[in-house]
């Protein structure tokens, strides 16, 4: 389900805010601390960033005609807060930038009214049928280009050991 303020297909209006993935918590998603294991935190930022994929018109339509599609070559993954069984999710996904083959998206998901993960994602652009990147068609470019906001502080940022 996307909830992005605009539509979802090619040729229709781009938001430039979040757009929004819900799914529920599956009870086989719990590990043995209780709450939900890491791998699915990621897997649900995934479907989101299809969702995304559908709003800027990469979508499954564009994958077929096209035989392009995007590639998720870095991500990094920030767990705030432990996630319990049963919750509703909700992932929020902004474009916080972007090249002529580029695409980089932030994820928050969200449970309960708390900030549960961040996930930044970089993904490329690929002709599937040679394995090499590609530049975005106009249309895709011009849509990823309607929907880009200011990454948020936290984008961006490593992973590093305070001393002390």
């Amino acid at each position: 389900m996307t909830e992005p303020g605009g539509s979802a297909h090619p040729d229709g209006p781009v938001a430039n805010g979040p757009v929004v993935w819900r799914e529920p918590v599956q009870p086989a998603w719990i590990d043995y601390n209780g709450h939900l294991s890491e791998p699915y935190y990621v897997l649900v930022m995934g479907h989101a960033t299809d969702a995304v994929m559908d709003h800027v018109g990469l979508d499954p339509d564009h994958r077929e005609r096209t035989g392009t599609s995007l590639f998720t070559v870095e991500a990094h993954v920030r767990y705030l807060d432990q996630v319990l069984a049963g919750a509703q999710l909700e992932v929020r996904s902004t474009v916080v930038g972007s090249s002529a083959k580029l695409l980089r998206i932030w994820h928050e998901l969200w449970a309960d009214g708390t900030l549960r993960a961040t996930e930044e994602i970089l993904g490329v652009h690929v002709d599937t049928g040679t394995g090499k990147s590609s530049p975005f068609p106009p249309e895709v470019a011009e849509r990823i280009a309607g929907a880009l906001v200011a990454p948020p502080p936290e984008a961006g940022a490593g992973i590093s050991v305070r001393s002390g």
